[in-house]
């Protein structure tokens, strides 16, 4: 769209550092080196939370535009600041309380009860950073295994599944969302996201005004992704509750992104405007683009598993003609690493997943 990018980073040849115009690297508590970057730019943005605060302090001090800004950033990298800030912007969250000991832990488990799930307040994602609770017997040694560090403590959700919907305020307040989808995960990590997910429409309405209401609080100028968890519909069963109602007691808001997703990366193919363009247009002041479904889509995650055995068969999976390869170019493949996604687009989701699967299972080597 013509505009130059310039990337920080504290690694070298970075995914965004290959394509980037400009690739700057050092340590994000490098303040000078910070302050010569932010001077260089109009505008900053991130693609992912654990980007200390002192980049969009020092950004903002210069004068630079930090979309989003970097107080949103601040609470997305501390999940008890997260679940503070949803209580504030009146979202529906998993009952909780924070832990900084573990008088405090005992103390919460008797008020949320067994089972929970234990997770530290920072630097938690994929799984990692949690331990789930059975018993009084756990509480030390899972206090012991975090570190002794500030924790937030949930009750354990009996949910049907988790959704996600990705979302974009402009400069101007103009909003725009992306249809809801269905996420599915292994060991903790994403593995499958179905656009769009299988709800009732009232479900996706209120996934997408909790949405706005979120963005329009922190006055978002950027992109976001907002986690649910879909309770059961037979915990809401009430013939005499309306479909709207319904759908307000069956999400729960888990946590923000505030930036493109995982679970986004469909849009590239099955969306109008993909989620990085719209992160863009968001950025730098655009009209937002139209966040319409193009088809039924599925992503797949490739982890970096499928190199255990060598070099995935690449021309195999391309012999799919529907499946859309996107590597990132990520020097090391370690099991669980996203090493990159391929995306389907079908008539139906269960077409698209039923290809993307075989397409994915076609890069296997023996």
């Amino acid at each position: 769209m013509g505009y130059r990018l310039h990337t920080f980073s504290p690694e070298e040849d970075s995914p965004t550092g290959q394509i980037a115009d400009r690739e700057v690297c050092a340590d994000y508590n490098d303040g000078e080196a910070v302050r010569a970057f932010t001077k260089e730019v109009d505008a900053l943005t991130f693609e992912f939370e654990n980007v200390p605060a002192l980049v969009a302090e020092i950004a903002e001090t210069e004068g630079v535009l930090v979309r989003p800004a970097g107080s949103i950033l601040h609470a997305a990298q501390n999940r008890l600041r997260e679940k503070a800030l949803f209580g504030k912007a009146g979202l529906p969250v998993t009952p909780y309380r924070a832990v900084t000991n573990l008088v405090e832990l005992r103390t919460a488990t008797v008020e949320i009860g067994f089972p929970a799930i234990l997770k530290t307040a920072a630097f938690g994602y994929d799984g990692k950073g949690q331990i789930r609770l059975e018993s009084e017997e756990q509480t030390e040694d899972a206090w012991q295994a975090l570190g002794g560090q500030a924790c937030v403590l949930e009750a354990l959700v009996n949910f049907e599944r988790e959704v996600s919907l990705v979302a974009a305020r402009g400069a101007d307040g103009d909003f725009a969302a992306y249809p809801l989808v269905e996420n599915r995960h292994v060991n903790h990590i994403l593995d499958v996201t179905v656009a769009p997910a299988e709800v009732e429409p009232a479900v996706a309405a209120e996934a997408e005004n909790l949405a706005r209401q979120l963005c329009e609080y922190i006055c978002l100028e950027g992109v976001l992704c907002l986690e649910f968890f879909l309770l059961p519909r037979r915990q809401v069963c009430c013939e005499t509750v309306d479909s709207e109602s319904r759908a307000r007691e069956l999400l729960l808001v888990n946590e923000i992104a505030p930036r493109p997703h995982n679970s986004g990366h469909w849009t590239i193919e099955g969306a109008l405007t993909s989620q990085f363009e719209q992160q863009l247009r968001s950025v730098c002041g655009l009209p937002l683009g139209s966040t319409e479904l193009i088809r039924p889509a599925a992503m797949l995650n490739l982890l970096g598993d499928l190199w255990q055995n060598g070099e995935p068969n690449w021309q195999s999976l391309l012999a799919f003609q529907d499946a859309n390869l996107h590597l990132y170019g990520k020097r090391e493949a370690r099991p669980g690493r996203k090493m990159g996604h391929l995306t389907v687009t079908a008539d139906s989701t269960a077409a698209a997943l039923e290809t993307g699967l075989a397409a994915r299972k076609a890069l296997q080597r023996n």
